[in-house]
């Protein structure tokens, strides 16, 4: 079993830059795919990028493409999500996610979730 815990989240103005973080508990995070989702209000969690277990792999959502850098340190036990040029439309609570069906950007192929942790960009 993998345990997930978020941090990293704030407010930050537009334009400005944040990184998230994911501490993973267990000795089995190497083995898992990684993903970050996010989840505004009224609106469904949708996939903002993801990463494989072996690091040969990432995956990121078009809104996200070149702004977001996804990475992971397998020896921390980390995942992180470096987000840059941020807007409002970023606003949302964003989770990590453990599976093992790829990087994939279906919730349903995730296992293991965080709690979240909130980001609000201000205009």
């Amino acid at each position: 079993q993998v345990q997930l815990v978020e941090s990293g989240g704030g407010l930050v103005q537009a334009g400005g830059s944040l990184r998230l973080s994911c501490a993973a508990s267990g000795r089995t995070f190497r083995h898992y795919d990684m993903g970050w989702f996010r989840q505004a209000p009224g609106k469904e969690r949708e996939f903002v990028s993801g990463i494989s277990w072996s690091l040969d792999s990432t995956y990121y959502a078009d809104s996200v493409k070149g702004r977001f850098t996804i990475s992971r340190d397998n020896a921390k036990n980390t995942l992180y999500l470096q987000m840059n040029s941020l807007t409002p439309e970023d606003t949302a609570v964003y989770y990590c996610a453990a599976g093992r069906t790829g990087p994939s950007s279906l919730v349903g192929d995730y296992d293991y979730w965080g709690q979240g942790t909130q980001v609000t960009v201000s205009s």
